[in-house]
């Protein structure tokens, strides 16, 4: 009888302590015994069809759980194939723990069959990579990918295990290592009593709100200070839900590529508040081109620097108490002195309500005028209605890099953190199908819509076949205009023509049906909603295709363009 246990087993052992739930992956040569050991384990592995894929499922997993998802792969191409999910979870704040396998330690030092340099490849873009030296250093190893990947900033890390390693025999005494969350701090009174003290002058202060705040889960805390202090809550397009776009101080979100009815209320602003904002999701510069706006930063970790990001307070801690810090010393300043703000101060914030106000009555208003547009192809702004209708609070849409993120991140109402995804760190296309599986994972009890263009679409259409297959219910529709869209959109606009954007396209429906998923065609205005209300009853991997009129795109930009003001 053996004293020992297989590395492999103990790997297993140490994704079962973290919490794994899902390993998404594609399995190689090179690591067949760690494949092999999650099968007498409490983790599911999903066979995916493209690693890339698996990547993304991971991300998203990552992203609506708070725990990093796991991607595995084999070596070499395998490996690389991870590499564009695993870019988009570093710059989408999202924890994710990569792992593939990698030549032996017998001949990685020389010219040899697949040996290529991985770990100088992902340390670009993770937070941390390495190579598993010996078999009895994988539990600290496996230990510190998690506690690196889930601790703020979150982001990728990757590891790379050597066959003979997985192969080799240990010490039956191995075992994972107790978990060790880092936990957030409690702001500074110091720094509570000097944002207090800009916030009290004033005049138009404003509030962004990002990505952080959703991965704190400071919806509540966030309601809380708006409404107490009344002020205005912008979101970035990762942000959205955070700030439910039905409150009375919701603004909309921020990052289209034009100046928009949004950004009027940052025109006018003096203080910008953000919470859990990060500088990728959306350029400083669009909200304070002349960098003279005072800005409180609140967020886990200090400011990027930047020069239209000149931090006048920096609240540093976790969000929620953060928030609830602020309003309450603000509150407590002007009782302690009977002196609230002076009455300038009061005509300028009600200007700003007031601008705040229309601003959510010209976005109320299109996605209105959008639901009872009729034509064929079908404009963007009624799909985007259409699937307002179609998807519950708490549902789940994923919105693929292209002209569809455009249309969706500016107009689709959110009520919910995390109910609208989108990627806008990377911007990667082809993550919505994959993701969208994820989704559905880390929430089975909602019903989760990839809404994509057929571009990115066809970019990992492929895992439609793993959702049919693993029983992983999910509603793809695609945006079809035979090109790609959010190019055309943008040559139009910079240079007057466009070239090099159109292609042909399968029939979506056909294509859908050969996985053995549902397919639907929409072929009028009014078939979209009851088409998209039955895909999403159908319990079933269903692919809605509806053909777009991108012809709006330019309407709508040349309005924006043309507005001075939003009354």
């Amino acid at each position: 009888m053996s004293t020992q246990q297989d590395a492999a087993r103990l790997l297993v052992r140490t994704l079962e302590a973290e919490g794994v739930e899902y390993v998404f992956g594609i399995p190689g040569e090179e690591n067949i015994h760690f494949v092999h050991a999650l099968n007498d384990s409490s983790i599911r592995y999903i066979l995916v069809r493209h690693e890339q894929g698996a990547a993304f499922m991971a991300e998203i997993y990552g992203r609506l759980t708070g725990r990093a998802g796991v991607a595995s792969a084999t070596l070499g191409p395998g490996a690389i194939n991870l590499q564009l999910g695993v870019a988009d979870a570093t710059t989408n704040s999202t924890p994710v723990v990569a792992i593939s396998a990698q030549v032996g330690l017998d001949r990685i030092y020389k010219e040899s069959h697949q040996v290529i340099d991985l770990v100088s490849l992902f340390r670009p873009i993770t937070k941390w990579a390495e190579l598993a030296p010996r078999a009895e250093a994988l539990p600290e190893m496996v230990r510190k990918a998690f506690k690196t990947a889930q601790t703020e900033r979150p982001g990728a890390v990757y590891l790379a295990i050597p066959e003979d390693v997985e192969a080799a025999k240990v010490s039956p005494d191995l075992a994972p290592l107790p978990l060790n969350v880092v936990r957030t701090q409690e702001p500074s009174p110091s720094q509570l009593a000097r944002a207090a003290d800009v916030l009290a002058l004033a005049r138009r202060p404003i509030v962004l709100a990002g990505h952080g705040a959703t991965r704190a889960g400071a919806s509540d805390a966030l309601v809380y200070f708006s409404e107490h202090l009344g002020l205005p809550v912008a979101t970035t397009f990762n942000g959205k839900g955070v700030f439910p776009d039905d409150h009375r101080n919701a603004l909309g979100a921020v990052g289209f590529m034009r100046h928009d009815y949004v950004n009027f209320g940052f025109d006018e602003a003096d203080v910008l508040i953000t919470v859990g904002y990060e500088l990728q999701e959306f350029d400083p510069v669009k909200i304070n081109p002349a960098a003279d706006k005072k800005i409180i930063h609140i967020h886990q970790f200090p400011a990027e620097v930047d020069d239209h990001y000149a931090v006048a307070v920096g609240v540093q801690g976790d969000i929620s108490p953060s928030l609830t810090a602020l309003a309450d010393t603000v509150h407590r300043r002007f009782d302690a002195n009977d002196r609230p703000p002076a009455p300038t101060h009061h005509h300028s914030r009600d200007e700003l309500r007031s601008t705040s106000h229309r601003i959510r009555e010209m976005l109320g208003e299109e996605l209105a005028e959008g639901a009872t547009e009729d034509g064929h192809p079908l404009s963007p702004r009624r799909i985007v209605a259409d699937i307002r209708a179609a998807m519950g609070r708490k549902d789940i849409v994923l919105a693929d890099t292209g002209a569809v993120k455009m249309w969706m991140a500016r107009m689709y109402p959110t009520y919910e953190p995390n109910t609208l995804i989108v990627s806008n760190g990377l911007s990667s296309m082809g993550f919505s199908v994959p993701g969208a599986i994820a989704a559905k994972l880390a929430h089975p009890d909602r019903n989760v819509l990839a809404a994509t263009g057929d571009g990115a679409f066809l970019m990992n259409s492929q895992e439609l076949e793993t959702a049919v297959r693993e029983n992983i219910p999910i509603t793809v529709l695609i945006w079809d205009d035979s090109a790609y869209g959010l190019i055309e959109w943008k040559m139009d606009l910079d240079l007057g023509t466009s070239s090099h954007i159109r292609f042909g396209n399968p029939d979506f429906v056909r294509y859908a049906e050969s996985f053995g998923a549902r397919g639907h065609r929409v072929e009028s205005a009014g078939d979209l909603l009851p088409t998209l209300r039955k895909a999403l009853a159908e319990d079933a991997v269903s692919v809605v295709t509806v053909q777009v009129d991108y012809s709006h795109n330019l309407q709508l930009t040349d309005k924006l363009g043309e507005l001075t003001d939003p009354f």
